[in-house]
């Protein structure tokens, strides 16, 4: 939780290149019950709660520099933390002996999913784009005029919903292995206790 935490440092990572989708999803594959919830939900909280004191500290120094006031949480970010719970969900779905493809192809998912429903809560919420399936296209692809295309975006949240979710998979696959191998005997002679005569 604190390398995810350290990983939000602003202008550490490119936009949208975030372990939180992985993140999220790998919670739901292998934390126990409650633990799946509240703890990943909680380090996003109070990521967010520091970022946004940070920006609006930033704004309030400069609010020329702005378009728009900064707010420390925003009502929009609820629908992300929904979103955080459906990636929670999705990875209970799974098991931890789930194979690595599968694993990875569920985070991958899960990272394409958030993508998509908040570029389309964006695009019902913006006025700059048309209620139409062009405007809805637009959000997905190019995004308001202006600003860097969404699609840049949803590079990098593909890419680090899988770059995440494999290292996360990757190291507790590896954990597995390792604590399945038996456990050689202290005098050296390399020979598993079990073996031995």
């Amino acid at each position: 939780m604190l390398a995810f935490a350290a990983t939000r440092w602003p202008g550490l990572m490119p936009p949208n290149f975030s372990a939180a989708y992985a993140l999220m999803f790998c919670a739901g594959v292998y934390f126990p019950g409650a633990l799946a919830w509240w703890l990943p939900l909680a380090a996003m909280l109070a990521t967010d709660l520091a970022l946004g004191f940070h920006y609006r500290a930033l704004y309030l120094e400069n609010p020329a520099a702005y378009t728009h006031p900064m707010e420390i949480f925003s009502p929009w970010q609820l629908i992300s933390y929904a979103l955080y719970g459906g990636l929670i969900w999705l990875g209970q779905r799974l098991t931890p002996k789930s194979s690595f493809a599968t694993l990875l192809g569920g985070g991958v998912l899960g990272a394409i999913l958030f993508y998509l429903i908040t570029n389309t809560f964006s695009w019902l919420g913006n006025p700059a784009y048309p209620k139409t399936l062009a405007g809805w296209l637009q959000a997905l692809s190019g995004g308001v005029p202006g600003y860097p295309p969404t699609w840049e975006f949803f590079r990098n949240t593909l890419a680090s919903g899988g770059l995440f979710t494999a290292l996360f998979v990757g190291a507790m696959k590896l954990g597995e292995v390792a604590e399945e191998q038996p456990e050689e005997s202290e005098s050296g002679d390399g020979q598993p206790e079990e073996t031995k005569a």
